[in-house]
């Protein structure tokens, strides 16, 4: 086997779950081979190199390996060898993810309670908006 499509190298390399989830994520452009726009239907070599963006987090691997059969991590790690600026990259920014607030805490207070939603549709009821006054 000398190439593999790169939807199912994707799948079998553990990136995505699924295969249609990487065939979606190369349709939408997440993907670059060898620093170029690539189709799910593109041929991946031993030496390509691959720019994965998932996350906001942009992987560039260099495939050592082919496989179109999805195996167990330990193996699927073997196919692809990241790059030193990219595993700089990512935990960069997993270090910063730990310093940025929390979305949990931006919410003062949890849901509505029943009084707070009669109150609520009690306002809305009242309230007069300007195409009412027309």
């Amino acid at each position: 086997m000398d190439t593999v499509r790169l939807d199912k190298w994707l799948w079998a390399a553990r990136f995505f779950k699924t295969r249609s989830l990487a065939t979606d994520e190369v349709d939408k452009g997440r993907v670059k081979v060898n620093e170029q726009p690539a189709k799910p239907a593109r041929d991946v070599r031993i030496g390509d190199r691959l720019s994965i963006q998932q996350s906001g987090i942009t992987r560039v691997v260099v495939v050592r390996g082919l496989s179109d059969v999805r195996g167990p991590a330990p193996v699927a790690q073997q196919l692809y060898e990241e790059t030193v600026e990219s595993i700089r990259a990512r935990e960069e920014a997993a270090r910063n993810r730990r310093y940025l607030a929390d979305p949990a805490q931006a919410i003062e207070q949890g849901r509505p309670t029943k009084r707070d939603r009669r109150q609520l549709a009690d306002w809305r009821r009242w309230s007069a908006s300007l195409d009412d006054l027309g």
